[in-house]
């Protein structure tokens, strides 16, 4: 396979999968894309939390078709190996794969330095793994390893610059979610080829450092070990809070960084002043406990008096909008469901589910929606009619979702009426304990 050559079933695919992830997400945020050369070889260097999500973010959303370097044992079972190499994927052999494997590695460096001498793009992450979190784990050597090799085996200088890439999601798996994609000022390997001829391990780790920094700027990256959930529950409690506190304007891309700060200074203050973040921490549980304990959210209680109000405006929303919901709920529940059902069932890792439900949801939608149509198609008078109600499913489908939400919303907000009603004290109880904490990060984080 030539992996440099432009593929139109590659295209053909891309496009598919955009229009899903269009359905999937809420927004799809792509900052600094302007940083990325036209007229030079790259390697995009994303962090990886969220397994084929990941790629994703940065395939369907830059103008290359990138071929990404993956671990060889995920191609050992022939028809996968042909899947992955349709979708421009390229095994790298590991001592662990077998010493006498190693000598693979010179066609994948070979196809990669093709790759690069014709301005395409490789795509590498830099950790070698997922975390599943909103932390960043330790890079390995393989991107400056491969950058220097592809040099060093090229009989010119090609002048590879990686691009940093930090990727964000709301939510690793839900539906609906954000996703904001960060490219960060190209990496010029150029840089380091001069210490690499000098001392190839000290050129190696420079490289991996730098990479390191630049990725981390342009994601979240919470290093507390034994504050994790706790630091995540104050950035979801709090963010919004703090970046009111420094005078911004809410958009997803300033609460993204106003969220960066306020991490970052929660790992300052856990090394520098433990007490001070385990008074602050059992604050949050304890906030976290009674909202657990009375089925609420955060949100529900940051404008309480506006909450009667809200209600009634939900439900003649909710009214106006039940037959759209019906039509969306009728024709999309079951693969919807079913999916949803089948990946929390099968599959262990949480990072995965999103790939599994993107995957199942390209295969069984379409199939389901053409069955629909034909049950329907008695009903539907002339092609034009019956075009328009299969291209309208997806969509009433997401609809049908955002429904689903505001009825939740909903819920909670009468949830929350009633509790202020018939449970005062508990009620109070909620709002003091709201209030202790933000005074008490008020006092510990600087705008």
């Amino acid at each position: 396979m030539k992996y440099e050559k432009w593929s139109p079933g590659y295209w053909v695919l891309k496009n598919i999968v955009r229009f899903a992830d269009f359905i999937i997400y809420k927004q799809i945020i792509i900052n600094s894309k302007e940083k990325i050369p036209r007229d030079k070889p790259i390697l995009f260097a994303p962090n990886h939390q969220n397994a084929l999500s990941d790629p994703m973010a940065v395939l369907l959303h830059t103008p290359y078709q990138p071929v990404w370097l993956a671990r060889a044992d995920i191609f050992k079972n022939k028809i996968a190996a042909a899947i992955l190499r349709f979708m421009k994927i390229m095994p790298v052999y590991r001592i662990r794969d077998g010493k006498d494997q190693m000598a693979n590695n010179d066609t994948t460096f070979n196809n990669s330095i093709k790759v690069l001498k014709s301005n395409g793009a490789l795509a590498l992450f830099p950790e070698a793994a997922h975390s599943g979190k909103r932390q960043m784990l330790a890079h390995k050597k393989a991107v400056p390893r491969i950058v220097f090799m592809a040099e060093e085996k090229s009989d010119e200088n090609i002048d590879i610059h990686i691009i940093p890439t930090g990727i964000y999601y709301s939510s690793y798996w839900k539906f609906n979610r954000t996703v904001i994609v960060n490219f960060g000022d190209p990496v010029l390997v150029n840089d380091y080829l001069e210490e690499y001829k000098n001392n190839p391990n000290a050129a190696t780790m420079a490289l991996r450092e730098k990479l390191y920094e630049e990725i981390d700027k342009l994601t979240i990256n919470i290093r507390s070990k034994a504050h994790y959930q706790d630091f995540e529950l104050i950035r979801e409690y709090y963010g919004k809070e703090f970046l009111n506190k420094q005078g911004i304007t809410y958009s997803p891309t300033n609460l993204f960084k106003s969220d960066q700060k306020l991490t970052n200074q929660l790992d300052q203050l856990e090394e520098v002043s433990p007490d001070k973040i385990e008074d602050v921490v059992n604050t949050v549980r304890a906030y976290q406990k009674i909202l657990k304990k009375h089925h609420l959210r955060n949100w529900l209680v940051n404008k309480p008096a506006n909450n009667t109000l809200k209600i009634v405006l939900n439900k003649l929303a909710l009214l106006a909008g039940l037959p759209v919901f019906l039509f969306g709920f009728i024709f999309n529940a079951v693969p919807f469901f079913a999916i949803d059902k089948l990946v929390r069932a099968k599959i262990r890792d949480v990072a995965f589910w999103s790939t599994f439900s993107l995957v199942l949801g390209i295969l069984i939608f379409p199939i389901v929606y053409l069955l629909e149509l034909w049950a329907v198609s008695g009903l539907l008078p002339g092609i034009w009619f019956k075009l328009l109600f299969l291209v309208s499913l997806p969509f009433a489908g997401k609809l049908a979702f955002l429904y689903y939400i505001l009825l939740r919303k909903t819920l909670g907000r009468i949830k929350l009426l009633y509790l202020k009603m018939f449970n005062k004290n508990e009620y109070s109880k909620i709002l003091d304990l709201k209030k202790e904490l933000f005074a008490k990060l008020d006092a510990l984080i600087k705008a």
